[in-house]
């Protein structure tokens, strides 16, 4: 599997970059999975259902099925959070699997970054960062700059990365 990152600060417009990025290359005919990192907890489940009752009972995991789709959820209990590689081998084969967040991983990515929350560029201190989309004016003359809103640019350099 092709792996891509979109990493940035908060309100950097990177989910709206990943929203846009998955329709684009599926648009052109590939398979994208994507991993999303949160740095809060968070939960898919709802409290009194049947599978959060199930977890709260002390179940390591619960996988959740019905005829649109199904939802592997596993509890951690204290344990480390997996590496991004482990996550990653759970995932069936496609062409490409983009990856939000993540900032301080080995893996290609284009930085997401608007003037507007007042972050500095991560890019100049990052070689992992290989391209910025920006939302307003960026003074960086080692890598590719794009229109945050540019979406085929951004897909088309991504795929030429990785040999899509």
């Amino acid at each position: 599997m092709k792996l891509y990152g979109i990493t940035g600060w908060k309100n950097a417009g990177k989910t709206g970059l990943m929203e846009r990025l998955v329709a684009e290359f599926t648009a052109r005919g590939h398979t994208v999975s994507t991993l999303k990192h949160a740095h809060h907890s968070f939960d898919v489940d709802h409290p009194g259902r049947d599978s959060h009752r199930h977890r709260e009972a002390g179940a390591q995991q619960v996988l959740l099925s019905s005829g649109t789709r199904w939802a592997l959820m596993s509890e951690l209990r204290g344990a480390p959070e997996p590496p991004m590689e482990e996550l990653l081998a759970k995932l069936a084969p496609v062409d490409l699997v983009l990856v939000e967040g993540w900032k301080r991983d080995s893996h290609p990515k284009v930085e997401a970054w608007r003037p507007e929350p007042g972050n500095p560029l991560i890019a100049p201190g990052d070689p992992t960062i290989r391209a910025v989309a920006a939302g307003g004016p960026v003074e960086l003359t080692d890598r590719p700059v794009f229109d945050l809103n540019d979406t085929a640019a951004i897909a088309d350099f991504m795929a030429g990365e990785v040999g899509l």
